[in-house]
């Protein structure tokens, strides 16, 4: 039996947070929580085991043995070793990952290094941790993991920033971000160049921190994308007078499905008191309104899943070796398989979230099902073309994502010599849908000019408060044929802002 000081290094002293917390805390915040004195307990318990090891002559990779297949041979200095891992995984290419994602990477690794299993140093940490709360934010190129061995190149990036090699983000003048030399940005700041002993590399390195930032970013988005569908449905019916029935709670109560029910709750609140369907209207709309709930709620039921596999790998340690109890374990926690299904899960419900709301815009642009109201939406048929630029651009917006969402765990190649030869390619897909979703957002946005055309040409008015009279005022009634591509966007923006003030006042 294993016990003693080794005890605390167990599932049992965790505390998990949840992906609102630690977005909120890495990202809106910028809070990072001291170390504990527990923490510093467990972090010196499982250096003292490391420790241990070593004066037994055990072998330990990383430390006595070299990297990847290299394991083979033997290694002889840590502080040579640390520089050499983080040298030769800084092949990473591309832009950098947004200065937002970069800080949740940070601060991702940072909460994993603290949970007492990684054989961190606490001053190291202090050191790292006051870097980031000072303000550094090491740029990550995006492209070049197969996020096996976690996310070693981007994260290799981010290491080698911090020693000066590299780029880091600023704020720019203008209130926005800019990329500068790091080694320019950590002299501004006051901080040394770190060194980065081989211990406190493979930790940093070792796990999925980008993948899985990026990952957690796409799902709070899909989720707030997922939100505002369901306003827009809502309020589509609300101004076709459509069955209401349709989104009645005995309905869901009926088959079952959490996620449905909340959609049709959503919808239900766009709807007006006594909601009856106009007689002109049928009885049975077509799917892509009367089956809003379903199609949301199986994209909102999904995603609530895929933010709970990625909760348990944020609160979690993801690099190889780790100390449990007095033992040094050589495994594979930074293997990102549960990111990367995580990542496809999210494309998956936001296509079909997106390709709702595409197909509402279908709906809204054919006299067939739009009440016979005049094609495209246009006040001036023949001379006018209406939304019909908006519609073809939505249109391949969501062809896009269907290319974006292929998972990417069906492209996976070995690699590494004999080593890797199983990757999830996590970040390859998180990327992907990060871009998807960028797409998704223009989808909505297409969906909401929609939506203003189709309230002035009814000749509806809307509350101050609510976002239809900001997009009112976004989307004037088309007297003539104008460019529409900055009004889609301001439109995205606005309904962005709603379903997010939404999920936070009335999340249920």
């Amino acid at each position: 039996m294993r016990h003693a000081l080794n005890v605390t290094i167990s599932a049992e002293s965790r505390t998990d947070l949840s992906l609102d917390e630690i977005f909120r805390s890495a990202v809106r915040e910028r809070h990072l929580p001291p170390l504990s004195d527990e923490e510093v307990a467990r972090m010196r318990a499982c250096a003292a085991t490391v420790a241990k090891e070593l004066a037994a002559d055990k072998p330990i990779y990383g430390l006595t043995q070299g990297f990847g297949p290299l394991v083979l041979f033997e290694a002889e200095s840590e502080l040579e070793q640390g520089d050499s891992l983080i040298s030769h995984l800084g092949t990473a290419q591309g832009e950098s990952l947004p200065p937002e994602v970069c800080r949740l990477v940070v601060w991702l690794r940072l909460n994993s290094m603290r949970k007492g299993f990684s054989a961190v140093s606490p001053d190291f940490w202090n050191r790292l941790a006051e870097a980031w709360r000072a303000g550094f934010v090491p740029a990550i190129p995006r492209h070049g993991t197969v996020s096996a061995s976690g996310d070693l190149q981007p994260l290799a990036h981010a290491a080698l920033s911090h020693t000066g090699r590299g780029e880091a983000w600023v704020r720019a003048s203008s209130g926005g971000w800019e990329t500068r030399p790091a080694a320019e940005v950590l002299a501004d700041l006051g901080i040394e160049p770190f060194v980065w002993p081989v211990r406190e590399a493979l930790a940093f390195v070792n796990g999925t921190g980008v993948s899985l930032a990026v990952a957690i970013v796409n799902q709070l988005s899909a989720l707030t994308l997922v939100r505002a569908g369901a306003l827009l449905t809502g309020r589509i019916n609300a101004l076709l007078g459509s069955n209401p029935e349709h989104y009645e709670p005995g309905i869901g109560i009926a088959r079952g499905q959490d996620g449905q029910r909340r959609a049709a709750q959503w919808i239900r609140r766009e709807l007006p008191g006594h909601a009856e369907r106009d007689p002109a209207r049928p009885l049975q709309e077509p799917y892509s309104l009367r089956c809003g709930p379903q199609v949301l709620g199986a994209a909102l039921d999904q995603l609530t899943f895929a933010g709970e596999v990625l909760r348990r790998e944020a609160n979690g340690v993801t690099d190889n070796p780790i100390v449990f109890e007095d033992q040094v374990l050589h495994g594979g926690n930074f293997h990102a398989m549960p990111v990367g299904f995580a990542s496809e899960q999210t494309g998956l419900a936001l296509h079909s979230a997106v390709y709702l709301s595409e197909r509402q815009l279908g709906l809204l642009v054919s006299p067939v099902t739009n009440g016979d109201l005049p094609p495209m939406l246009t006040p001036r048929p023949g001379r006018g073309a209406g939304l019909a630029g908006v519609q073809l651009s939505a249109t391949s917006f969501v062809s896009r994502i269907r290319q974006l969402v292929y998972p990417a765990s069906l492209t996976t190649l070995p690699t590494n010599g004999w080593n890797q030869d199983h990757v999830p390619m996590a970040l390859n897909g998180a990327n992907s849908v990060a871009e998807a979703l960028d797409l998704g957002w223009l989808v909505i946005g297409s969906l909401g000019v929609a939506v203003a055309q189709l309230t002035a040409m009814l000749g509806r008015s809307a509350a101050a408060t609510d976002p239809w009279a900001e997009l009112a005022e976004i989307s004037p009634p088309l007297d003539v044929d104008r460019p529409m591509a900055a009004e889609v966007r301001s439109a995205r923006d606005v309904l962005r802002r709603a379903a997010e003030d939404l999920l936070t006042t009335s999340p249920a």
